[in-house]
């Protein structure tokens, strides 16, 4: 009996193991209008299927003001994140945290709070403080005293999210069948149209291309 009920079990795992979609490996290129490779774009996949280890994005995440720069630049978080902003400066920095781009004209829009960091004393630690991004989607950083300073958070609410490297590719492991593929860059103000794929076993790659050439402003 006992011998049976162990491989009644493993049939139900290995039915269960069927209906979820195994993983596979997608790069996406992304490049601006004059085809060049994009760094720091956020490219992010939905998808119908369903995977047996689905990626995580942080939970937690560590923003630091430092030599008049949100370092790093661009963060990717989950929905529910928190995130610690630590000043490394010697003088008073502001978090002002807005929705990004044209979203910023939306009521259920990401972002909406105010901090203030005292700066870094000599010998002390560093001062800082904690938000929680509870909505998706792209949010702006800035400081009410120092104008030039910027930063920003994606928010997704997939987990297959990912930056876009110095050659302008990100790489993820999203699960097969039928994908949408988004593209998000700050300096894209309309979002470009997605990109439907529908994934196999096989390796895939998808190219996105801008509407707009990359100011080199200081982040």
């Amino acid at each position: 009996m006992k011998t049976r009920t162990r491989g009644l079990v493993a049939a139900a795992l290995l039915a269960l193991a069927g209906c979820a979609a195994a993983n596979t490996s997608l790069q996406v290129s992304v490049l601006d209008k004059e085809g060049k490779p994009v760094s720091n774009a956020v490219v992010v996949v939905v998808s119908a299927g369903r995977s047996t280890t689905p990626a995580g994005l942080p939970k937690d995440v560590v923003i630091s003001q430092l030599n008049m720069r949100f370092v790093p630049a661009v963060s990717v978080v989950a929905v529910g994140a928190k995130a610690h902003f630590v000043n490394n400066d010697p003088w008073e920095h502001h978090v002002r945290a807005s929705a990004a781009g044209i979203a910023q004209f939306n009521d259920d829009a990401a972002g909406g709070f105010e901090l203030r960091i005292d700066g870094k004393a000599d010998g002390k630690a560093a001062k800082s403080a904690d938000a929680v991004f509870d909505k998706p989607g792209a949010v702006l950083l800035g400081c009410h005293l120092h104008n030039s300073m910027r930063g920003y958070v994606y928010v997704s609410d997939s987990p297959w999210a990912s930056l876009t490297n110095a050659e302008g590719v990100a790489t993820l492991n999203v699960p097969e069948g039928a994908a949408i593929i988004k593209v998000w860059h700050a300096d894209q103000l309309i979002d470009i149209a997605p990109q439907q794929a529908t994934l196999t076993a096989a390796p895939a790659t998808a190219t996105m291309q801008l509407s707009v050439v990359p100011r080199g402003r200081r982040l």
